[in-house]
């Protein structure tokens, strides 16, 4: 039995019953839902139960009665009821008159009085709580307090911290800290890493660590998601751990590491399995007097050639194991032969095609004559393997508008030779002999050339460029069609024609790499101009509204990095793997034909590509899974070799161990790069509900699976993804993901582009900047960094943050005239001038400390980070605020404390 009430004054009459009953019912309950209500006692007690669902709008006591509520309510979902309008004669004489901002899960039942249920909620309970009056005079939040009731208890597998409440919101300090893991990893990371333990995982990217190899590819090459992989595909569903490695085949090592060692096998070529073709390395196992091999990953034996024959030792490892690099280590090289280049021939040395734009807007901006003078001094640091020898680049030189300049700088000439292609329709190179040309022979000739062309273009008024044929122009002997303009805008990040697609395909099946600067003042069209050099390996620069003064020192940095950096050309990837697993999917700059051959025209140090796994047949927690990744590539000398990189991980038939040994800075990787291409061919929404799901069911798992039993109100998270959270809101939160119209379509696709081939390290700071308290310079020593919010800077402090891309020096308005002085050699805060883009040379030695920490942040990113001052309630500090991912974001973006509700509420529906 109940009793429906309408809008009515209650009677006084006294209501002795009990509620013993259940509701199965759902829809709008406008009743009030009690075990009695009259102004005085209440004897009754609730004791059924509720499975209602949905939205439960229900209007809940217009008269709050004193009395005692045993009680507890268990409901869910989105209780948006309105808290107590009505007063009760002599009893409440206050009323609800705030606002009430929380959401989902309010289901229980307030009276003044004794409450000794529980909440067991999440979500952040925000608006103004304080203004309702109970007749004890407290406020809702002290009575909350009183009755002691869980807003939200967040612990991770080791690490149960007790959430407290502030007077607004939860309190941030009380949830997991990005901050907080990076130093705890740094500490504990003493010696180096070795990495001959299978399944072990590395440290973090933000630790500073030294890697022995001993059998497996050092992190700096490869770095898996998760180290020990589930034994089965149900296991790997049930998870939804994504299985992924991200890949740097030709990644730089600091100068206390040894690069890979190459070996040459003589005629025949590298020692490989008949079957699957796997190369020589440490996972296979000789036998029969090291007369044979068995291969780790399909188990095919195969014979040894007679002039690689050596014998066993007594553990059954041949004498010479740790003399061949092949045998002992994770990564080397192989001499390919004449079979493993195209048509059987050696490969030419490799060329610069410098293709410049000579056009009014081009002209005008003082873009030609930067790159001109640049050129004259970047010809005696082009890519060379032997830093005492001459490289052994070519290089020619096109400059272009709407039609082609082609230049003879031949060895023999008094001057350079100007050819001119004005029908673009028919593109073809109208030189051979004096095109490309060796930088030592032609120097003089070169030298001249670069000081003409901004006189030849001074006057020049053609506003008109192309880019299809000039790239095609870049292709000897390829016949094209020459449509090169771009069509109307249409979808978000789609190519609007597929002649550049076709292009793409022809660039990388002739090795043609294209890196493109763009120095746009509108819309250009991104996603169409990059996809040539997006899938021939290549990288996009973008200068927006370049100028000299202030661009200039970016645009320098990233060109002579572009042409300095170690390359391979005409590269082909392909991942093997034993049997159980495959390589499934790719993500990054390249270019497939099939499904197997990631193909890349060219292949810097910079560039990673991100290997999907799935399973085909179950894996044996003995013998763990192997991978194996191969890049034919043609070095800058002309050798055409093999990168090999090798990892072994291990098994696991019980998810704990998995959870145990995952990798969330990876893990993040693979998402971006996944919900990036997605963006592609579905609606933006899609692509973040599929993310939160994703995690939602990550964590889920481990809290039905792995986690001990605790209240559900109890926000568990693995000890090893309690970063997960903040991490993929950062990602939620990106240009790219997150509607709005306050970033233009070309930079979404620019950035689209930049992240598919970022690795882990670079990916990490993109998601999660560095923001470091630029007060703390002492000793030389690194201050610790701060959490990306703003209610952590101070007025007196300047701080540092980096976002991989950008640089950001902010000031606060109360900052001590002294370090204003020493800083910017100024006193006054007002006269800091907000368009420097480096800091004066000043002769102090905070000044000394600040500019060589600026320097060395620059020195460890793939680009060059222009420097942006912002002072505290500048303009710019709006852009600042950006970077300040733990907050909520001006265009909608949820904040770290909100998100992490969010994924509560998400886990325990999963649960539920």
């Amino acid at each position: 039995m109940f009793q429906r009430l309408g809008r009515t004054s209650l009677s006084h009459s006294r209501v002795m019953g009990t509620w013993g009953g259940s509701w199965g019912g759902s829809w709008f309950l406008g009743w009030f839902l009690g075990p009695g209500m009259v102004p005085g006692v209440v004897p009754g007690t609730w004791g059924g139960s509720w499975d209602g669902s949905w939205d439960l709008g229900w209007f809940l006591g217009w008269f709050l009665v004193p009395g005692v509520v045993p009680g507890s309510w268990g409901g869910s979902w989105d209780l948006g009821w309105f808290l107590g309008p009505g007063v009760v004669p002599g009893v409440v004489p206050g009323s609800w008159d705030g606002s009430w901002g929380g959401s989902w899960d309010l289901g229980w039942f307030l009276v003044p009085g004794v409450v000794p249920g529980s909440w067991g909620g999440s979500w952040v309970l925000q608006g103004c709580l304080e203004t309702v009056l109970l007749s004890s005079s407290l406020n809702l939040l002290s009575y909350i307090s009183t009755v002691c009731w869980t807003l939200l208890n967040v612990k991770s597998a080791s690490d149960v911290p007790a959430v407290q409440r502030s007077r607004h919101r939860i309190d941030p300090d009380a949830i997991p800290s990005p901050i907080q893991v990076i130093e705890d990893d740094k500490v504990k990371t003493t010696e180096p890493f070795t990495t001959g333990v299978r399944g072990q995982a590395p440290p973090l990217v933000t630790t500073h660590f030294q890697v022995k190899d001993q059998g497996n590819a050092s992190p700096r090459f490869v770095r898996c998601t998760a180290y020990n992989m589930p034994c089965t595909a149900d296991m790997a569903k049930q998870s939804q751990v994504p299985l992924a490695a991200v890949i740097k085949p030709l990644g730089t090592l600091p100068p206390d590491e040894s690069p890979p060692y190459l070996v040459d096998h003589g005629e025949g070529g590298p020692i490989r399995c008949n079957r699957c073709k796997a190369y020589m390395c440490p996972y296979m196992q000789f036998m029969e007097g090291g007369r044979r091999f068995q291969c780790g990953f399909c188990s095919c034996v195969t014979e040894v050639p007679p002039h690689y024959f050596q014998h066993l030792d007594h553990t059954g490892k041949r004498v010479d194991y740790y003399e061949r690099p092949e045998l002992s280590l994770g990564s080397y090289e192989f001499l390919a032969t004449v079979d493993y280049c195209k048509n059987n021939k050696l490969p030419q040395p490799p060329a610069f095609i410098f293709l410049i734009d000579v056009s009014y807007n081009a002209v005008k901006s003082g873009m030609v004559a930067i790159v001109c003078q640049e050129l004259k001094t970047l010809l005696d640091h082009l890519p060379r393997e032997n830093p005492e020898a001459d490289s052994p680049v070519r290089v020619g030189f096109v400059t272009y508008n709407k039609v082609l300049h082609f230049y003879n700088v031949k060895s023999s000439l008094a001057q350079p030779q100007m050819l001119v292609v004005s029908d673009v329709s028919d593109t073809f190179v109208p030189l051979l002999d004096g095109f490309l040309v060796n930088v030592k022979e032609s120097r003089l000739v070169i030298e001249s050339l670069l000081d003409q062309i901004p006189e030849m273009f001074a006057e020049t008024r053609e506003t008109e460029t192309v880019f299809g044929p000039v790239v095609q122009a870049g292709l000897e002997a390829l016949k094209v069609k020459g449509e090169g303009n771009a069509a109307e805008r249409g979808a978000l990040f789609q190519p609007q024609i597929s002649f550049y697609n076709s292009l793409a395909k022809d660039c990388v099946a002739q090795g043609c790499c294209v890196d493109l600067f763009l120095f746009p003042n509108q819309y250009v069209d991104m996603a169409t101009l990059g996809v040539v050099p997006v899938s021939t390996g290549g990288s996009v620069y973008k200068y927006t509204y370049f100028q000299a003064e202030t661009d200039k020192e970016q645009f320098l940095n990233d060109l002579r990095r572009d042409v300095q950096k170690l390359i391979g050309f005409d590269a082909v990837m392909r991942v093997r793997t034993s049997t159980g697993i495959r390589a499934t999917d790719f993500y990054g700059s390249f270019f497939m034909s099939n499904t197997t051959d990631v193909e890349l025209a060219g292949l810097d140090c910079d560039k990673a590509v991100t290997v999907e796994f799935k399973h085909d047949d179950k894996l044996s927690e003995e013998t763990g899974a192997l991978m194996q990744c191969a890049v034919l590539y043609t070095s800058c000398s002309g050798q055409r070799r093999l990168r090999i990189h090798n990892m072994a991980v291990s098994c696991c038939s019980q998810l704990a161990d998995l959870y145990r040994n995952c990798e969330t800075d990876t893990i993040i990787n693979y998402f971006a790069k996944y919900a990036f291409r997605g963006v592609l061919s579905n609606p933006t929404k899609a692509v973040r509900d599929t993310l939160v799901n994703q995690c939602a069911q990550i964590l889920a798992c481990y809290r039905k699976n792995c986690a001990s039993p605790s209240s559900a109100g109890q926000l568990i998270l693995p000890e090893c993804m309690k970063l997960l959270p903040v991490y993929l809101n950062c990602v939620l939160k990106s240009d790219v993901l997150l509607p709005g119209a306050d970033v233009s379509l070309d930079d979404r696709a620019y950035l689209r582009q930049l992240v598919s081939c970022m690795d882990v390290s670079e990916s990490h700071v993109f998601f999660y900047p560095r923001l470091l308290p630029a007060m703390k310079l002492e000793n030389g020593s690194l201050p610790v960094a701060i959490r990306d919010s703003e209610e952590r800077l101070s007025k007196g402090g300047v701080y540092l943050l980096e976002t991989g891309l950008r640089l950001f020096l902010w000031v606060g308005a109360s900052v001590q005239q002294e370090v204003l002085l020493s800083i910017f050699g100024t006193s006054s805060f007002s006269q800091i001038d907000s368009s420097l883009t480096s800091l004066p040379v000043l002769e102090n030695p905070y000044s000394q400390r600040l500019r060589e920490l600026i320097h060395s942040f620059r020195a460890q990113r793939s680009r060059y980070m222009k420097l942006t001052v912002v002072k505290q309630e500048d303009r710019s500090e709006l852009i600042f605020k950006r970077f300040l991912v733990e907050d909520k974001s001006a265009s909608g973006g949820a904040s770290y404390v909100d998100f992490l509700c969010h994924m509560h509420k998400e886990i325990r529906q999963l649960l539920s």
